[in-house]
């Protein structure tokens, strides 16, 4: 049925929900047998792009002339010689490596230019099960993960997973330089993104802008868990 003009999608000068029933697929330049959702991208004002990439069988990434970040959402892709899978994930510094999926995958992908400090980092490839989690602030009912690695300075970005258990919340409204890109993979809750207050559930995208407003508490009977990414280790001159 017709949903008449009506979308949970809402887009403000500081932040962006996108929701599964407003997506647009369309391949990008190199892409073969695969489409991308384009979440966040410079258009909108963000400093990285982030997509979901879609393959069939045999479909591959093109090349990208920047640093890229993939976290596996489902399926198999073969990266840097190794098959990985859901909560797999690869950085590659220059994007230039294969891509390719060995059966039907989707996964997030991040892109951003890179800002040099000191040595470049290394193409890895992890797995998020492997990494220990961190309670939030010594809350033991917010857990991050941290898929790059902390405390080096190589690296101009972090990409985390963070799990909520039912009820659990941000301890605080965040108000800080760093912008994010945000992806819901499990469960739902409550976002507060400005002034405005947005149900969020499997399978949103949003995209916070520097200083934007943000709090996040988790709804239902099962764990809210998202993938987010925020701009790091750099001065902001």
């Amino acid at each position: 049925m017709h949903k008449l003009g009506h979308t949970r999608s809402s887009h403000h000068f500081d932040h962006l929900l996108h929701t599964p029933d407003a997506f647009v697929r369309a391949p990008l330049p190199g892409m073969r047998k695969a489409t991308a959702i384009i979440h966040a991208a410079p258009a909108l004002g963000a400093a990285f792009t982030q997509y979901t990439a879609e393959f069939e069988t045999g479909g591959t990434l093109g090349p990208a002339s920047t640093q890229r970040f993939i976290y596996v959402l489902s399926g198999k892709l073969k990266v840097l010689g190794k098959t990985l899978g859901s909560g797999e994930y690869a950085y590659l510094p220059l994007g230039e490596e294969p891509v390719m999926a060995t059966k039907a995958a989707r996964a997030s992908v991040i892109e951003k230019p890179y800002e040099p400090h000191g040595e470049p980092p290394a193409a890895f490839i992890g797995n998020e099960t492997a990494i220990a989690p961190i309670p939030l602030m010594g809350d033991p009912w917010v857990e991050v993960r941290p898929l790059i690695p902390a405390g080096e300075w190589s690296f101009d970005f972090a990409v985390n997973t963070m799990t909520f258990q039912p009820g659990a919340s941000l301890p605080m409204v965040e108000v800080h330089v760093m912008e994010h890109g945000l992806q819901m993979l499990e469960g739902g809750g409550i976002y507060r993104l400005g002034d405005q207050w947005y149900p969020a559930t499997a399978g949103d995208f949003i995209w916070m802008g520097p200083y934007c407003p943000q709090w996040f508490g988790a709804i239902g009977k099962t764990a809210a868990k998202y993938l987010i990414y925020k701009d790091w280790n750099r001065h902001p001159l």
